[in-house]
């Protein structure tokens, strides 16, 4: 008898290879975009992953770099008035209330940290506004931790192609990390945005479509 568990965890990194190949080519993410463009800077990737939370990435993107024109660490983004922040950042969602907290995380990080972002999902989730996929995205992608970042693509696309069976990001990140490999948690959550956010509806049936 097989075990379900090992053919799930097979499965899954026929996957992840399969979208290696696939998504060559394809609109990378912002997450992505903005380690292109600015290095891994953790304050940056968590400022970006803010302003990405309930907003398209074609929005949140420029918005990022044109706050990051005007201020790069939590000292210079102090010296901006929450009203420069808003002006800059502008249409994403929640923008005032956005504004705010990168003023109380900038200082949050200036108290408790010397400045600087944390590395560990603990001290990450400990800053307010900060939730469990900006934790995992600023882990990975700053600072090379493995972390399976679960945003809504991620989440539905692993459950419509029957990986997991879960109803929570949280639950969703617990089930992945039992089949697939810790060598591809970083690469499994890009994979997986980049893919849905090019496919959109169609995303888990054109990966179904090739018989994975």
């Amino acid at each position: 008898m097989k075990d379900p568990t090992h053919q799930l965890k097979t499965r899954t990194v026929k996957i992840i290879q399969f979208l290696q190949t696939a998504t060559r080519g394809m609109e990378e993410p912002a997450s992505m975009k903005i380690v292109d463009r600015y290095g891994r800077k953790p304050f940056l990737i968590l400022i970006s992953c803010l302003l990405s939370l309930r907003t398209r990435d074609t929005t949140s993107y420029p918005a990022s770099c044109r706050l990051f024109a005007k201020a790069q660490t939590p000292q210079e983004m102090l010296k901006l008035p929450i009203t420069t922040i808003e002006k800059c950042i502008y249409p994403v969602g929640f923008y005032h209330t956005k504004a705010k907290l990168i003023h109380s995380m900038s200082q949050d990080l200036l108290n408790r940290f010397d400045g600087k972002v944390p590395h560990t999902k603990e001290e990450l989730l400990s800053i307010k506004g900060v939730g469990l996929k900006t934790a995992n995205l600023v882990l990975g992608a700053a600072f090379n931790i493995p972390a399976i970042c679960v945003d809504t693509h991620v989440h539905k696309i692993s459950n419509q192609l029957g990986l997991v069976h879960t109803k929570t990001p949280e639950q969703t990140e617990a089930a992945l990390q039992k089949i697939i490999p810790k060598k591809y948690w970083i690469e499994y959550g890009y994979l997986m945005v980049t893919w849905g956010q090019n496919k959109g509806r169609n995303a888990s049936k054109a990966i179904a479509a090739m018989g994975l």
